[in-house]
């Protein structure tokens, strides 16, 4: 069974009247880890949408870029858009169902914290509504400040900064940096994302982020590297 169809058997099982946020507590062990995260980036983008006013032709490019979605699943994906978009519930309440489903520190929540910033820098913008919105849910899943900074400046232009980007200070080693570097590209790897609960129809969030971990340290090392 593909996984828009596991997501429409997911969908068919919300009682009437009963929001979408209520399918997050269903979906915490595998295999349905991919289905909830597939619905989370969904539901929280619809939320991201609402929040700056506007749903882009480059938003909705972004979001087909995480996720390689079919035409005939169009529907599905549109669905839970749809549903989430209407629900009255808050997205803080979103966050947290979310957040409880995967767990506190789940390096999931790192994936899906990335898949936002590259719905929402999609259009070349970055909005301040959705900067406030981001800050929000990263809080929401226990994410801490720094690594919102760092999620951020994979992302935003005029934010890069290459220590933010990998998440290390500016008096660490060459070699203590380049060590975390390479942690950082092996947890990118799409077969270390799928084992924790990524679909593989969302691994392409692989690409940007393994472009931006591999020119941060390159600028790194052009300044650290001992000078002949």
């Amino acid at each position: 069974m593909s996984l828009w169809a596991r997501i429409s058997k997911a969908l068919s099982g919300l009682s009437i009247g009963e929001g979408l946020s209520a399918i997050f507590d269903r979906l915490r062990q595998p295999p349905e880890r991919s289905i909830g995260f597939t619905i989370a980036v969904i539901a929280l983008s619809a939320k991201m949408a609402k929040a700056d006013g506007q749903v882009t032709r480059d938003e909705v490019t972004a979001f087909r870029q995480v996720f390689h979605i079919p035409e005939n699943a169009l529907a599905q994906a549109a669905r839970v858009f749809n549903l989430a978009r209407q629900d009255v519930s808050g997205f803080e309440l979103y966050a947290r169902n979310i957040a409880r489903m995967f767990g506190a520190g789940d390096r999931v929540l790192h994936d899906l914290m990335e898949g936002l910033f590259h719905i929402a820098t999609a259009d070349g913008e970055y909005h301040p509504k959705e900067n406030a919105f981001l800050k929000k849910v990263a809080f929401e899943f226990g994410l801490s400040a720094n690594t919102f900074r760092t999620i951020r400046a994979r992302y935003v232009k005029g934010a890069l900064d290459p220590y933010e980007v990998l998440g290390v200070s500016r008096d660490q080693s060459l070699d203590e940096i380049k060590r975390i570097w390479h942690r950082l590209v092996r947890e990118s790897h799409p077969d270390q994302m799928i084992a924790r609960g990524i679909p593989e129809e969302a691994v392409k969030l692989a690409e940007k982020r393994l472009i931006s971990l591999n020119d941060a340290f390159e600028a790194i090392e052009k300044v650290k590297s001992p000078k002949v």
